[in-house]
């Protein structure tokens, strides 16, 4: 064979084997490729899991592939971080992380069954859900001033209820508490909704939630709101104060809601995740939604929520050891 052609033809078979390559690569990043499993540790109808499926759907749309919702409550969201720290790490199985989940569990069990910084990759923030001082329509009190001067005159003497042990709304009144001097008794349940339902009734006279527990409470006036763990006053609560503006600046709480992948999980396939959830999330319809909830939208990079978490970390570990808890 003449040296010409032989150049041309080995330059041709090389052509071909970077095309190959370049070929595979791209079919190794084509993602998603198939359905994307969304595994949520709260039961059907909680808050998280509402707004998982509200961003899943918008983002089955704009992906061209189906996302599975996937309910495994339990074990204080446990259950459903142990499966999904068991998956593989290719990017189509995801979490709803919330702070429970990556920022309180480490600090309230000394023999959790994963670990946060060593079985997943953050993806991004969802968003977050502020939480809200509310008392009963029974109550007479009026205003956050009022019942901070009460609950100081009668320590020991008023009751609060929350979603349970180590939960935010938990941990936003023990805040509360030690940023105001107070001393309150904790009426723990087994999840907010239960709890909402008793403090609209009577049973109990004061909780911190979050709106997308509480709103519907609100809104029929079975709920007054007092004021909000915010660093500003809510858009769906205009007239409500911050407690900054009661001179309590620290008592700033939310629920943070995030998404996680299995540690591993390829860096490429990190962000292309985060940036369709990104978008899904700001859709003008679900952030609609979502304002309805109460939530605050986010979609942050994963380097800013991995910042927030170690931030969130450092600020609520020290008041977890000073109260002893412990769910052990």
């Amino acid at each position: 064979m003449p040296r010409r052609s032989l150049l041309l033809q080995l330059a041709s078979m090389a052509a071909l084997a970077a095309l190959g390559v370049h070929r595979a690569a791209r079919a190794q990043f084509a993602y998603p490729a198939k359905a994307i499993r969304w595994i949520v540790p709260y039961p059907a109808g909680a808050g998280a899991d509402i707004v998982a499926r509200t961003i899943s759907a918008q983002l089955a749309v704009d992906a061209g592939q189906s996302v599975v919702i996937e309910n495994r409550a339990g074990g204080n969201t446990a259950l459903g971080a142990m499966e999904a720290a068991r998956a593989p790490a290719d990017g189509y199985t995801v979490l709803s992380a919330d702070s429970g989940t990556l920022v309180f569990n480490p600090a309230l069990y000394r023999n959790l069954s994963y670990n946060p910084s060593r079985d997943f990759a953050p993806v991004t923030l969802l968003g977050r859900l502020p939480m809200v001082l509310l008392v009963g329509p029974a109550s007479g009190v009026k205003d956050a001033r009022a019942f901070i001067d009460d609950a100081r005159a009668f320590p020991g003497k008023v009751s609060y209820a929350s979603a349970g042990t180590g939960s935010p709304q938990h941990l936003a009144m023990e805040l509360l508490e030690r940023e105001a001097r107070l001393e309150m008794v904790h009426v723990p349940y087994r999840s907010a909704a239960p709890a909402v339902a008793d403090v609209a009734g009577g049973q109990v006279p004061v909780m911190m939630c979050d709106l997308a527990a509480s709103r519907r409470f609100i809104q029929s006036g079975r709920l007054r709101p007092l004021a909000v763990a915010h660093p500003v006053r809510l858009a769906q609560l205009p007239r409500v104060p911050t407690f900054a503006e009661l001179g309590l600046p620290r008592v700033e709480a939310a629920a943070l809601m995030g998404l996680v992948v299995p540690a591993g999980t390829p860096g490429e396939i990190v962000s292309r995740l985060q940036q369709s959830v990104a978008s899904a999330i700001h859709n003008p319809a679900v952030l609609r939604r979502l304002a309805e909830y109460g939530v605050e939208p986010a979609g942050d990079a994963p380097s800013q929520f991995a910042a927030l978490l170690r931030g969130e970390s450092a600020r609520w570990h020290p008041l977890i050891r000073d109260l002893n808890l412990s769910l052990d």
